[in-house]
């Protein structure tokens, strides 16, 4: 953590009339769409960088780029939010970034998780995360710019997520789906929606929030077992859960990856579900009022986009 910088939380306010200019990468993604709308219904004018055109909402403006090349950019900006790769993200930051008064970055509680994991990929999108984070706090310091990070715990909400959307999406394919009979490694699904608003809330909270990365799990903490139980249940079709001995299940899983159907799904990622993943949202709670809701998902959060 970096300490805080005082010069940093205090950013002089937009001249009187102006509203806050904010430059916004991964817009068009799972979280960035309901920043989007926070930071619109609050009266911030608002850049979002895309590949793609993408729908407007009022104060917002589209511009067609990426991060490699985003384009003509404001020389001021009052604040810069990233909702996509963090480790791209912090390149450009430090490489480019125009003068701004905050920064907020989504990054992930992988940095933790998969540090020691038995893949070696897995590794590697650790230590780039923890290299990242490193890079934007020090670019953020030397610039005296009060930087953030956010790191979710298991996304999902907008039918967008690899973890729970892929496996109602799998389950209703197969009408079931199996796991082992010892994946009870607890879990804290976080909605989309709770991370918008914790992104939000910085902007509120630089004091407190400069300089740090807080976790944000979600408002409950549930086995993996139980948390795919309800992913399940929430489908329409209601399609069955197996519980298979750990032993039947690691059999069959050898021909599910040769087949496709369990293309990616590593041992690593089988290991992972006997362990306990939590993570306390206290700090977040404390100064940003974090306050995430249970796991209550319904088949339109499993649903992706047309």
């Amino acid at each position: 953590m970096v300490e805080p910088l005082p010069h940093a939380a205090s950013q002089p306010p937009p001249a009187s009339g102006t509203p806050p200019l904010a430059l916004v990468f991964g817009g068009s993604g799972q979280i960035g769409r309901p920043l989007l709308a926070r930071l619109s219904a609050a009266g911030w004018t608002v850049l979002a960088i895309s590949r793609q055109p993408q729908p407007g909402l009022p104060g917002l403006r589209w511009q067609r780029g990426e991060l490699a090349a985003p384009g003509v950019l404001p020389a001021r900006l009052d604040a810069i939010f990233s909702c996509g790769p963090l480790d791209g993200f912090a390149q450009w930051f430090a490489r480019q970034a125009p003068d701004c008064g905050r920064v907020v970055a989504f990054g992930s509680t992988s940095v933790g998780v998969k540090h020691d994991s038995a893949d070696p990929a897995e590794r590697d999108v650790a230590g780039r995360l923890r290299a990242a984070e490193a890079q934007l706090f020090t670019a953020a310091a030397a610039r005296g710019v009060g930087a953030t990070v956010l790191r979710p715990t298991l996304v999902y909400g907008a039918g967008r997520d690899a973890t729970l959307t892929r496996i109602a999406a799998l389950a209703r394919r197969l009408h079931g789906f199996a796991l082992p009979g010892d994946a009870r490694g607890l879990r804290q699904p976080v909605h989309v929606d709770d991370l918008a608003d914790a992104a939000f809330a910085c902007l509120a909270a630089a004091a407190a929030t400069q300089g740090r990365a807080y976790a944000l799990p979600g408002g409950e903490t549930l086995s993996y077992r139980e948390m795919v139980a309800r992913v399940l249940a929430a489908l329409p079709e209601r399609p069955r859960l197996w519980t298979l001995p750990p032993v039947l299940f690691r059999a069959l899983l050898v021909p599910a990856r040769l087949a496709g159907v369990a293309s990616g799904f590593s041992d690593a990622a089988l290991a992972r579900m006997r362990q306990d993943l939590t993570f306390d949202a206290a700090p977040a709670q404390r100064d940003l009022g974090y306050a995430p809701r249970a796991f209550a998902p319904d088949a339109a959060m499993f649903t992706p986009p047309a």
